[in-house]
């Protein structure tokens, strides 16, 4: 089994590994349950329409935020809350629940070809946001993040919200998931743990939850630990092993997917004291 040396390790300082990630906002999508089936197909409402633009290409991009009843909801969060949250190291952190659409060509004003995307949020969240900038800035940049990370892009955090537009293009149908799937079982670890060692409780989600899985995504929990410079990871092509020294969680799986062990990622947050791995899925 191959090692990432892109990946945590006890000589990679804090900083360093936070430039390696930039987490997936779509791993919130998985936390939606409802008691209906597992997606519907929904018709959004306009919202606001964004302009940025792609770097370094500096192409037009436009983002549609739009709203619906059928997306779930985020954790209830305050204006303190939310003012704490943007000056921690990690504000993705807080959830949203969105959909996120494919790109599609669109004509911009001067007649010029351009790309747009659109995101779909709870409306009752999103008219709580249009009440308030510092809402609306939150929501704009977390909707940035999951399209760059969906999509591979990078985009400027120079944007603008069009006055006069609530949206570029014409409104579609979007098909949604309203219900999460379930996390994948994992087989026993094949090392037995020390009497000081305990396996650490973790989650296994694919996305997207339905049709070919593109990321498999590890959520460890590590109370006690107190930064990543106490973990040791490693990724397999179907193996996970994480260690956290000293002694204190071992934890070796097996999954029923080959990944991207050059591409996957991963991230410690001290705050919440949970490892995320992005793995990004080549077969199952």
């Amino acid at each position: 089994m191959a090692t990432d040396s892109s990946l945590l390790n006890s000589e990679l300082e804090l900083q360093q590994q936070e430039e390696l990630y930039q987490q997936l906002l779509l791993q919130t999508i998985g936390t939606m349950q409802t008691e209906n089936s597992d997606s519907k197909v929904i018709r959004p409402l306009p919202g606001i329409c964004v302009k940025t633009l792609s770097e370094p290409s500096k192409q037009k991009i436009f983002v549609n935020i739009c709203q619906s009843l059928s997306v779930p909801q985020p954790p209830e969060l305050s204006r303190d809350e939310l003012v704490e949250l943007l000056q921690s190291e990690d504000p993705s952190s807080y959830r949203v629940p969105m959909s996120l659409g494919e790109p599609h060509t669109e004509m911009d004003n001067n007649s010029q070809g351009c790309t747009a995307y659109d995101v779909v949020i709870n409306q009752d969240f999103f008219q709580r946001c249009q009440k308030d900038p510092l809402f609306e800035q939150f929501v704009i940049l977390v909707s940035l993040e999951g399209l760059e990370n969906k999509y591979n892009l990078e985009l400027s955090r120079d944007w603008k919200v069009l006055k006069n537009r609530k949206f570029l293009g014409s409104v579609s149908e979007q098909n949604i998931r309203t219900k999460s799937r379930p996390v994948i079982q994992e087989l026993q670890p094949q090392e037995s743990l020390t009497a000081t060692t305990k396996r650490p409780e973790f989650s296994l989600l694919v996305e997207p939850p339905a049709g070919d899985p593109e990321y498999l995504i590890a959520e460890i929990k590590l109370p006690g630990v107190p930064s990543s410079r106490f973990l040791v990871l490693d990724v397999g092509e179907d193996r996970l092993v994480v260690t956290a020294r000293p002694s204190l969680f071992f934890l070796d799986i097996f999954h029923p997917f080959f990944v991207d062990q050059e591409k996957s990622v991963a991230q410690y947050n001290n705050s919440t004291q949970i490892l995320t791995v992005t793995m990004p899925v080549l077969s199952s």
